[in-house]
């Protein structure tokens, strides 16, 4: 166990610094920002390098929300739930650690500005409501976690999930990131927020609360609906061993 909690770990904090730290540094960048764009590759871009790089150790989860779904899904046991959890928080926050150190070694840095943090109505890059902010980050994380039980099937081509589940997580940024800078990943939510404090951490909760829901409603969907298609896969199988995924 300890090495695959060593991996969620570090994928995790890849995928948080990577993701977020494009936002905070290079996002609004002058003359030369990436802009929505390029922060939605580089959340793409971590999950899919992190997918291959710690997929065979530990299944490559990386978010709470997706083990909760590959839990509902009849594919992760329930006992390894709450350390693989800790383990991605923990990453997440050591990441908004470091990208903190990195972007207050910049004059005027205001972690109260945001921080990439994710939040609804004033706290939305776009101003949507809250109503909007729940349908986003369930329908999302649905849809996300649809892909990954889908391309992590016995009956899907091997060694390509990673790619298609890193284009998932990009076309995702590129629909949300107005809307709530995009969760759907309650890990990846909590790093942020508990250095910006305040609201950050009044609208945590959605951001727990509707990507968990969203994913567990996608794992009752594969494991009823639509893997009775196929042959199911192996229960508990890590990820990567299956097709090189997340």
């Amino acid at each position: 166990m300890f090495p695959k909690l060593v991996a969620e770990f570090l994928g995790t904090f890849w995928l948080v610094l990577g993701g977020c730290g494009s936002a905070v540094l290079a996002a609004a960048f002058p003359e030369l920002g990436i802009g929505f764009t390029g922060v939605s590759l580089a959340f793409g871009l971590t999950v899919l390098t992190g997918a291959y790089a710690f997929g065979p150790i530990s299944g490559g989860h990386f978010n709470p929300a997706v083990s909760f779904g590959l839990w509902a899904g009849g594919r992760f046991p329930i006992g390894q739930l709450l350390p693989y959890i800790v383990a991605q928080v923990v990453g997440a926050v050591a990441a908004a650690g470091v990208l903190y150190l990195i972007a207050s070694g910049k004059a005027g840095f205001d972690v109260t500005a945001g921080f990439a943090s994710n939040g609804f109505g004033e706290h939305s890059p776009g101003k949507y409501s809250f109503g909007a902010a729940v349908i986003t980050e369930v329908v999302m994380t649905f849809m996300f976690l649809i892909v990954i039980l889908g391309v992590t099937h016995k009956r899907a081509p091997v060694g390509f999930a990673g790619i298609a589940i890193g284009l998932c997580l990009t076309l995702i940024h590129l629909i949300s990131i107005p809307v709530t800078n995009t969760s759907v990943n309650p890990a990846r939510s909590t790093g942020p927020a508990l250095f910006v404090g305040g609201w950050a951490i009044e609208q945590l909760w959605l951001f727990w609360v509707a990507p968990i829901v969203g994913a567990v409603v996608a794992g009752w969907v594969s494991r009823t609906i639509l893997d009775s298609a196929a042959e199911p896969s192996v229960v508990g199988r890590p990820l990567a061993h299956q097709s090189g995924a997340r």
